[in-house]
């Protein structure tokens, strides 16, 4: 990011010693202070969690800073979105019962990691934070630094944010669940785990894509013909999951639908899945392949399963999810 800001109507704080000055004046004031952690080229998904804490705080704070400790060597860390004009430009246009965002913190890499960081998880010096045991499931099977980078980032960015209140989507539900398993373990106080919730995953009206900040990546054709496969297939396998139907046979039938997009396709797009799966949402273990509804409703009473996936599409991965059963036990606001 380059020093130098571009104008804006809301306040700008790219150092922690800014921000603190501010953060200051708002406990004086006794003002909530609602937080949506983002790394910029914004969309209706982080919209939507802007409006949540607008709605619900004070004052709603907004990061933007491209994560590197995130991204693994062969990741897109140098090619991911950088759009902080258009991103304030976007933000400056939300409000809520008068209310718009009040300030949006914007640093450095090296005001985050004054150490210096690098991709390489080998070569970095310094504290990292890491949960054990929560970080080698789902997405932590294909990216597997990859929760290592989030929860140091946004341990950092609570240290310094210090929110009343936390939002997070959806969309990156296993992240969001780990992070509020973090608050807890680290017994953080701004925010407290309760105070950690997650928005509905945001999605494309016409397609029901999940809106994510890589469809950029994507050719308007494989957006609106190919990505939504994924979440095609994952609502064929929610359905044999509520007819009674063991896992095995849910995940399945969402291969076939994946299957059957590839043959469409020919080979004209180069079009694969990652995983998909079923887990269980407090352990992140695997649900085992005999399991069914009716026997995970009696043993667990009323805990919801998370099925999710993550699908190729040429360099651009995408992710989705949906919760089967009760989503209000895991703080998702409707």
């Amino acid at each position: 990011m380059s020093t130098e800001l571009p104008p804006s109507s809301i306040p700008l704080f790219p150092t922690v010693a800014a921000y603190r000055e501010w953060r200051r004046k708002a406990y004086e004031d006794k003002k909530s202070v609602g937080f949506v952690a983002t790394m910029g080229a914004l969309h209706e998904g982080h919209l939507s969690l802007v409006r949540r804490s607008l709605a619900e705080n004070d004052l709603t704070v907004l990061s933007i800073f491209v994560n590197p400790a995130q991204f693994a060597p062969h990741e897109d860390l140098a090619t991911y979105p950088r759009t902080l004009p258009r991103d304030l430009e976007l933000l400056s246009q939300v409000s809520v019962a008068d209310r718009t965002a009040a300030a949006v913190f914007v640093p450095n890499v090296f005001e985050m990691y004054p150490n210096g960081i690098s991709q390489d998880v080998a070569e970095q010096k310094g504290t990292f934070i890491e949960v054990k045991g929560y970080s080698h499931q789902m997405e932590g099977k294909t990216r597997p630094t990859f929760f290592r980078g989030v929860a140091t980032v946004v341990t950092k960015l609570f240290n310094v944010i210090e929110p009343t209140r936390t939002y997070f989507g959806q969309k990156d539900i296993q992240q969001a669940l780990l992070l509020r398993r973090m608050t807890r373990d680290l017994l953080l106080s701004h925010p407290e785990p309760e105070n950690l919730f997650i928005v509905p995953t945001a999605r494309d009206p016409t397609t029901s894509l999940a809106l994510s900040s890589r469809n950029a990546y994507l050719t308007d054709h494989e957006r609106a013909g190919v990505a939504p496969a994924l979440y095609a297939a994952l609502q064929d396998a929610k359905e044999a999951w509520e007819t009674g139907l063991p896992k095995a046979e849910c995940v399945a039938r969402a291969h076939a639908v994946i299957e059957r997009k590839q043959s469409e396709l020919g080979g004209e797009v180069d079009l694969r899945y990652d995983y998909i799966e079923m887990n269980d949402p407090d352990s992140f273990d695997v649900l085992s392949d005999e399991m069914a509804q009716p026997q995970w409703e009696a043993e667990v009473a009323g805990r919801p399963v998370v099925l999710s996936g993550a699908m190729w599409i040429g360099q651009t991965r995408l992710i989705d999810n949906i919760v089967l059963g009760a989503r209000r036990t895991l703080n998702i606001v409707e």
